[in-house]
């Protein structure tokens, strides 16, 4: 296990992944701020290009990998034969055992309203009503309470550069993998990525964003089989209907001692006081990124 039970996590030290820029502050006075590369990477499925998605840059394979998971490209009973990336030309190739073809299929894209121009394709939603989620997971209030103070206070590119969005993959009160990017869907797509090629199964886990919660985050979320879905931020009313479609547990606003759960309250057990819980700090450290004088 790795710092605070993360078996993977954020890098914030990683030098490929922020850079040191010049500015002047409010007073004007000359300062130093930590900002987050963009870069494109071009996903290829066999001899196929699928897209140009923008990302600082870290764990091409996952995010490749969980992409196609969750546009339907790729199926849990799906070979990969190869993880190619050439960093000199930002180019990622996942080659399978099944012949693929998508042509079609990519005439049907869709702009969401993520960050960073993310894509969903036409028939994302295809077989979407047959999703079948555990209603034997639980999340308890105190693991809820325990996860966003570990995931808060964890060294990450949001605290080092800001203008990210961070996804966590947990089970009870531990945190398990932690991704970031300048597209929250970006970050699914990692985690989704990490799940398939550790064989990692949802249907105890538990989905922690700090993007907020629309329909793209929550048909990726349920094509992923996990049951419960939390955000420090609020809802759309897709996202919302999306979730109730499917029976997915839908808790938004989680910041401090207070959330609201729209959808799938059956899991949720209470058994932590909230008036035994500190309400957040408005100069905690999430606040944003540091700034060197």
């Amino acid at each position: 296990m790795t710092d605070q039970g993360f078996l993977l996590k954020p890098e914030p030290d990683d030098p490929r992944l922020s850079k040191a820029v010049e500015g002047i502050d409010e007073n004007g006075h000359a300062v130093t701020t930590r900002v987050v590369t963009e870069k494109p990477l071009t996903l290829y499925l066999n001899r196929q290009e699928i897209v140009t998605m923008m990302t600082i840059g870290d764990y091409p394979d996952l995010l490749a990998v969980g992409y196609l998971l969750n546009q339907n490209m790729l199926s849990r009973r799906d070979v990969i034969t190869e993880i190619e990336f050439d960093d000199d030309l930002d180019v990622v190739i996942v080659r399978t055992e099944r012949e693929t073809d998508y042509e079609e299929k990519l005439q049907k894209r869709v702009r969401t309203s993520g960050c960073a121009q993310g894509t969903v394709f036409g028939d994302v939603l295809d077989g979407f009503d047959a999703i079948d989620l555990s209603t034997e997971a639980r999340l308890k209030t105190s693991w809820l309470y325990t996860l966003a103070k570990t995931i808060n206070t964890a060294p990450s590119l949001y605290l080092t550069a800001g203008a990210i969005h961070g996804c966590v993959l947990c089970q009870e009160d531990r945190t398990l993998a932690y991704m970031e990017d300048v597209g929250r869907h970006n970050a699914v797509d990692k985690i989704a990525g990490w799940m398939f090629m550790n064989g990692i199964e949802p249907h105890d886990k538990i989905f922690y964003t700090t993007g907020r919660l629309t329909s793209e985050m929550v048909i990726k979320t349920a094509l992923m089989g996990l049951p419960i879905l939390v955000s420090r931020s609020g809802f759309t009313a897709w996202g919302v209907e999306l979730a109730r479609q499917v029976n997915l547990t839908l808790i938004g606003r989680a910041r401090g001692k207070r959330f609201l759960t729209l959808s799938g309250e059956e899991r949720i057990v209470y058994d932590r006081d909230p008036s035994q819980i500190t309400d957040e700090d408005r100069r905690h450290a999430r606040k944003g990124a540091s700034v060197q004088r």
